[in-house]
C-alpha cells in the first residue's frame, strides 16, 4: 500500500456545529423513541433524520435524490456514527422515515423538540410572534377534497393539506401551493409552533384556531402578538382569555375616525432622551380604551415620523401619476361624440372609477350636428381634486393603531406595545430563512401531500437549530464582552451563524496511518468554538 493510500481527507467544516447543536436538543434520541429502533436496519430514523437536518443546513440545496451524494466527501462516521456509509441514505430508506414521521404526528415531535429547548436553554417566553407564508409547488397535487365543509372546524388536520392555488406570498398566483404557519418566541425567534394549511387558507380564519391550539400544546403565560389578520370579532372571542397584542385594520370604523381626527401627543423634554434609548425617537402616540367584539382593549394611535414622510411622498407621486392621466381621460371624452346624454354621462361614471385622487366633473353637455348632419352631444368638463379625499389620506399618513387586551392591572406601557409589535419581524426572518435559494426547499419534489408537510416539518427544525446556535453564540459573545470579526472586518457581538459556518470552511477530518485528527483549526475556530455548546466542541476538539 502506498503513502497516499493510506491517508483519507474528508470535510468536515461547519456540519460539526450543525450535528452537536442536534445532540446538545436530543433530537435523535426524541425520534428514536417516538418511531422505535429495528435492530434489522443498518441506521436508526433519529440518525436519518439528523443527516436530513444536517444536509438542510449545508446549504447546498440538494433535492432528496441526490442526497446521499452529499455526504460522500464528508466525514460522515463522525457525524452520524460509527459504520455509517453513505449509501445508507437512499431515497427509500428516507422516503420510508419521512411516512413513519407523519403517521406518528408530525406535531407531536415537534413541540416534544421545542419543549426540551425551552427547558435546557431558558428561553424567555414572555412574547410570542404568529404570521404565515407561502410556498409554490410544481406539479398536479390531484386529490378529492371530501368532507371540506367538517374540515373548516378543525385546526390540527387529520387529512393532508390540499395542494391548491390561493394568495401567493411568493407572486406566483399560476402555481399551486401549500401555507406554512409559524409561530416564534421573541427571545432568538426561536421556532415554537409550525403547521401546514392548504394553499388557499386564509389568515383571518385559522389564525384564532393556531392561537389556541399552541396555547393548548405550550403551557405558558405568553403575550401572542399576531398582524392584522388576528384582528376581528369572531376571532377576538375565540382567543379571549388569551393575552395578545395586534394591530387593528383600518377597514374598521372606530379606527378610521381615530386615525382621522385624534391628536397624537407631543413628547415631553423628559421623555425625549427614555425614547431615543429605545430606538423610538421618531414615534409619537396617544392611548385609548375602546370596547370592540365585546373585548375591553388599548387602542395605541401611533404616528411615526418616517412612516409619515414615506406616505406623503407616496400620496404625492399618485397624484401626479393621476393628473397624467386625468389629462388624457379629459382629453378622450371632451372629443367623443355622444348619440344620448346618457351615453355620455355613462363614459364620465367610468373614467372617474379608474381615479381615485381626481375626479372629472361634467361642466357642460352641448347639443350639436355632426358632419353627417345627425344630432350628437359633446361634453364639456374639467379636473378638479377630491379634496376630502387627499385630506383623509393627509391625516392617516404614518398612522397605525395597535390593540391589546391587556388593560387596567395587566397594563403594559405604551412603549413596550410599539417595540413589541416592531419585533413581529421575527416570523419574517424566518419566513426568509427557509425561502432562501441555498436552502432545500427546492426539494419540493415529492409527490404526495404528506410528505410536503414532512418536509416543512424538517425545514423548521433546520430553522429551530440555526436560531438556537445563533442565540447561543451571541448571548456567549454578551456575556464575555468580547466580539469577533465579521464580513467587513469589523467587530460584532451579534455575527450571523451562517457568517460563523462560513468561518469554519476548509476544515477537513483527516484519517492517517489509522490516526484521526482534525486540521486548520485556528485559534479564532477555537475561541467560536468556546462560545457553542460543549457537543459542538466534541466535534472538532
Amino acid at each position: 500500500m502506498s503513502y497516499l493510500e493510506e491517508i483519507q481527507v474528508k470535510n468536515l467544516d461547519h456540519l460539526g456545529i450543525v450535528a452537536g447543536l442536534i445532540d446538545e436538543i436530543g433530537i435523535v434520541k426524541i425520534i428514536n423513541n417516538k418511531l422505535g429502533i429495528d435492530v434489522r436496519e443498518k441506521i436508526s430514523a433519529g440518525t436519518v433524520v439528523k443527516s436530513i437536518l444536517i444536509n438542510g443546513l449545508g446549504f447546498v440545496s440538494r433535492p432528496l435524490y441526490l442526497f446521499s451524494q452529499f455526504f460522500q466527501d464528508k466525514a460522515i462516521e463522525k457525524l452520524l456514527g460509527e459504520r455509517i456509509k453513505p449509501d445508507y441514505l437512499n431515497d427509500d430508506k428516507i422516503g420510508r422515515v419521512m411516512d413513519e414521521l407523519y403517521k406518528y404526528g408530525l406535531n407531536d415531535i415537534f413541540i416534544e423538540v421545542v419543549l426540551e429547548v425551552i427547558k435546557k436553554f431558558k428561553i424567555d417566553l414572555k412574547y410570542s410572534h404568529l404570521d404565515s407564508t407561502s410556498f409554490h409547488l410544481d406539479g398536479e397535487y390531484k386529490r378529492e377534497e371530501d368532507k371540506e365543509k367538517q374540515e373548516e372546524e378543525k385546526i390540527i388536520k387529520e387529512r393532508p393539506i390540499f395542494i391548491k392555488k390561493g394568495y401567493s406570498r411568493d407572486h406566483r398566483p399560476d402555481l399551486k401551493q401549500c401555507v406554512l404557519d409559524l409561530i416564534t418566541s421573541q427571545d432568538g425567534d426561536i421556532p415554537l409552533f409550525v403547521r401546514a394549511g392548504d394553499g388557499n387558507e386564509s389568515d383571518k380564519a385559522v389564525f384564532g384556531k393556531v392561537l389556541v391550539e399552541f396555547k393548548k400544546q405550550i403551557k405558558f403565560d405568553s403575550i401572542m402578538v399576531c398582524d392584522s389578520a388576528l384582528y376581528g370579532q369572531e376571532n377576538l372571542q375565540l382567543i379571549q382569555h388569551l393575552k395578545w397584542i395586534t394591530r387593528v385594520p383600518m377597514t374598521i370604523k372606530k379606527a378610521k375616525e381615530l386615525v382621522q381626527n385624534i391628536e397624537v401627543e407631543e413628547v415631553k423634554d423628559e421623555d425625549k432622551e427614555k425614547r431615543s434609548d429605545l430606538n423610538l425617537e421618531s414615534y409619537t402616540w396617544k392611548e385609548e380604551i375602546v370596547t370592540y367584539g365585546g373585548i375591553k382593549q388599548t387602542w395605541l394611535i401611533v404616528l411615526s415620523e418616517k412612516r409619515q414622510k414615506s406616505d406623503l411622498e407616496k400620496l404625492e407621486k399618485q397624484l401626479s401619476q393621476e393628473e397624467k392621466k386625468s389629462q388624457k381621460f379629459l382629453k378622450e371624452i371632451q372629443s367623443e361624440e355622444f348619440e344620448h346624454p346618457q351615453a355620455a354621462r355613462y363614459k364620465l361614471k367610468a373614467i372617474n372609477k379608474k381615479l381615485r385622487l381626481l375626479e372629472i366633473k361634467e361642466v357642460e353637455l352641448i347639443e350639436t350636428y355632426s358632419k353627417k348632419k345627425e344630432k350628437i352631444y359633446k361634453m364639456i368638463s374639467l379636473i378638479i381634486k377630491k379634496d376630502e379625499e387627499i385630506s383623509r389620506k393627509t391625516k392617516e399618513a404614518g398612522k397605525f393603531i395597535l390593540a391589546t387586551n391587556l388593560v387596567e392591572e395587566n397594563k403594559l406601557e405604551a412603549s413596550e406595545i410599539l417595540i413589541t409589535y416592531k419585533n413581529q419581524q421575527s416570523t419574517e426572518r424566518g419566513f426568509r430563512f427557509l425561502k432562501d435559494p441555498l436552502f432545500f426547499t427546492d426539494s419540493f419534489f415529492v409527490e404526495k401531500p404528506e410528505r410536503i408537510e414532512t418536509m416543512l416539518f424538517l425545514m423548521s427544525l433546520c430553522l429551530l437549530i440555526y436560531n438556537l446556535g445563533q442565540r447561543e453564540l451571541r448571548n456567549c459573545l454578551k456575556r464575555v464582552k468580547k466580539g469577533i470579526n465579521n464580513q467587513v472586518g469589523k467587530v460584532t457581538l451579534r455575527p450571523t451563524l451562517r457568517w460563523i459556518f462560513q468561518c469554519f470552511k476548509g476544515i477537513h477530518y483527516v484519517i492517517l496511518n489509522g490516526v484521526k485528527q482534525i486540521v486548520n483549526l485556528t485559534e479564532e475556530r477555537r475561541f467560536i468554538l468556546s462560545l457553542l455548546p460543549a457537543s459542538c466542541q466534541r466535534y472538532y476538539l
